[in-house]
């Protein structure tokens, strides 16, 4: 039961968020241009979330209120992601939510600016509601 309440909340829980490229290049009339694209999941976001989901265990969870949890993690330039990090107030969810992403080894479309293809913070907001 726990799990299926994670996965609803899981998907239901908002969308995940990309840092927004922001690259300002001049044309020939010196005027301001921005050309960029975030990175993407190539199977989608939802498909994303999913995997997480799947990849998680709540026995490791020993709480029963609501508990919130924020992801960050860079997509490297190459789609691998590094440097992942939670934020939350439940120190085994925040744990349990790196373990998770940690095992999806599929990568990703790296961001864009002006054509070249650089890293990127990419968000993953959690929520589990134990009502």
């Amino acid at each position: 039961m726990k799990k299926f309440i994670f996965l609803i909340l899981l998907l239901i829980s908002g969308f995940a968020f990309s840092q927004t490229q922001n690259a300002v290049a001049k044309d020939s009339n010196n005027e301001k241009i921005l050309n960029d694209k975030p990175s993407i999941f190539p199977k989608g976001t939802e498909v994303f979330r999913k995997m997480i989901s799947d990849n998680f265990r709540m026995r490791k969870i020993n709480s029963h209120k609501n508990i919130f949890c924020e992801i960050t993690f860079i997509v490297e330039r190459d789609g691998t992601i590094s440097n992942i990090k939670a934020k939350g107030n439940d120190e085994d969810f925040n744990k349990e939510a790196i373990r998770a992403v940690s095992k999806i080894k599929d990568k990703w479309i790296p961001a864009e600016i002006n054509g070249q293809k650089v890293c990127s913070r990419y968000r993953v907001p959690l929520n589990i509601n134990f009502n």
